[in-house]
């Protein structure tokens, strides 16, 4: 991840049209979205055992994540997003509709509220690679980090946003009337995305939905710097979830407050963010990724025990702030860092795996800190979960985040290789190449090698092996595996990087005379 960079505007991208027009849909949905939590939460928050039942709502919508992740990046890579997005918003509209009506009508026990909360998840991650995906067609790379900075404004906003006005509505109205406005916000956010027809085209050479699962984890597990981010995700999350988990009852326990009071800490949490974005740019310009992540942690487990510990709203409110802007300055950056790194033919992919881990960690804080604080009380659940995000900062000494500044992202056509037999294209293909390595090269070509296998696992192989001569110990044969001949005219034709150019021709360059490569085809021997 970058470190020190330029302090560019973090307002840039809304100046494409595009891009803002996008932008304000997804912030209104997004309200709608945070409304519907509130609404849902404080639908509970006074039923037996609140303590669980409010922390399985947020599991319930977060959970999603975990199960269709993945499987949201692969439809977001192989159809035309636009599309897509167009008719999952739809089925989302549908859901709320039919939530909206059952709860006007009293009909809404704790058991199907959590269903509802689980089909609008659902929704909500299949929405979420698709437009995440769309950013760097819209904006150019510089100005991706502002971009992802926008996005997590648009989400803190409406947290500021959309818990205070649920809050209003759900003393006056009622809760039905919270969820009747973010089925309006989902139809609207649909009806955005379809007058433009021509957003996210769909791929030249569309791949089928199962190998497109394969290769996208096969992806994932094989670039260390997406593992880095998730792992660096997943060790601020789970201990921050209980904030978002757990604020419910500080407001009703600790402060005595009602829906209107909850909608203002989440607001206080929301304003915090919003005015962060307006830091990022300074804070990015003056400190590695690294140091900012650790210094985001650790102010935000200082918030975390002073809020328990605060009988006040005022100082509640006041470190409710700075929270927000830990949030968004560690969200922000790991998610810029992503769209920066991922290259087009897989970003949908690696965004569905880092949502994933974000929701999924979510998730899983949300029921460990609700079980914590049904067991031991609130303020133990706060001070344990504020120890794991201390000791989650300290280890950025031992798992730093890789920097990719210098990294060739760009993609490169390679040629592709000629064959002179008819084969069946969803056949198996093995690659050999042959390299002639020096004696006082081969630990300088070892190292290189291990750079390349990672590379060729990334884009294709499904099996990799280096061998070397028993009689010519100069003679080292790599060889891999590629599910079919389709899949490796991906490899040349879209899937490698100007850094996997770098790996290979580091390798070849070692090799006197050039290395030797050949494709053999699976025969068609029958039993």
């Amino acid at each position: 991840m970058a470190g020190a960079g330029s302090a560019s505007s973090s307002w840039a991208p809304l100046r494409i049209g595009l891009f803002r027009t996008l932008w304000i849909a997804a912030l209104v949905s997004n309200v709608g979205t945070w409304m519907q939590t509130v609404g849902a939460q404080w639908l509970v928050v006074h039923s037996a055992h609140a303590a669980i039942l409010v922390s399985l709502v947020q599991a319930a919508y977060t959970v999603p994540a975990v199960l269709f992740a993945l499987v949201a990046g692969v439809l977001a890579d192989i159809f035309n997003r636009a599309r897509l997005l167009v008719a999952v918003l739809a089925g989302m509209t549908a859901a709320g509709a039919a939530l909206t009506a059952l709860t006007a009508v009293h009909r809404m026990p704790p058991a199907l509220l959590l269903m509802f909360t689980f089909v609008l998840g659902t929704g909500a991650i299949l929405v979420t690679p698709a437009y995440q995906s769309l950013v760097p067609d819209m904006v150019p790379r510089p100005q991706l980090p502002a971009a992802a900075a926008l996005n997590s404004i648009s989400i803190n906003l409406a947290r500021a946003i959309g818990p205070a006005i649920a809050g209003l509505l759900v003393a006056q109205i009622g809760v039905a009337a919270v969820f009747g406005l973010n089925t309006v916000a989902l139809l609207l956010y649909a009806i955005v995305v379809a007058s433009h027809p021509r957003l996210g085209g769909t791929p030249e050479s569309p791949e089928r939905f199962i190998p497109g699962l394969r290769a996208g984890g096969r992806y994932v597990r094989n670039a260390p710097v997406v593992l880095r981010i998730l792992l660096r995700a997943a060790l601020f999350l789970v201990p921050g979830s209980s904030l978002w988990a757990l604020l419910p009852l500080v407001a009703t326990q600790r402060l005595a407050l009602g829906s209107g009071g909850y909608g203002v800490l989440l607001g206080a949490l929301g304003v915090g963010a919003v005015a962060g974005a307006f830091l990022l740019p300074q804070v990015r310009a003056r400190l590695s990724a690294n140091a900012l992540v650790g210094a985001a942690s650790l102010v935000y487990a200082a918030a975390l025990v002073v809020v328990v510990l605060s009988r006040d709203l005022a100082i509640t409110v006041v470190v409710l702030l700075p929270a927000g802007v830990a949030w968004i300055a560690f969200l922000s950056n790991v998610n810029a860092a992503l769209q920066l790194f991922l290259p087009r033919w897989v970003r949908a992919r690696g965004l569905a795996a880092y949502t994933m881990v974000l929701f999924g960690s979510q998730a899983a804080g949300a029921l460990i800190w609700g079980v914590v604080a049904g067991a031991a009380g609130l303020v133990p659940a706060f001070l344990i979960s504020a120890a794991v995000m201390a000791a989650g900062a300290a280890t950025v000494w031992f798992w730093p985040f890789y920097r990719i500044e210098n990294m060739d992202r760009s993609p490169v056509r390679w040629p592709e290789p000629q064959l002179v037999i008819s084969t069946d294209r969803d056949a198996p293909v093995l690659v050999r190449t042959t390299y002639t390595i020096a004696a006082e090269r081969r630990q300088q070509f070892l190292q290189a090698m291990v750079r390349l296998r990672l590379s060729r696992l990334r884009t294709g192989a499904t099996d990799w092996g280096l061998y070397q001569d028993g009689q010519n110990p100069q003679l080292f044969i790599e060889l891999f595996t590629v599910p079919s001949w389709d899949e490796h005219l991906r490899q040349h034709q879209e899937r490698q990087t100007g850094t996997d150019l770098e790996f290979h021709d580091a390798a070849a360059a070692l090799s006197d005379p050039p290395p030797q490569t050949d494709h053999y085809l699976a025969a068609p021997v029958h039993a």
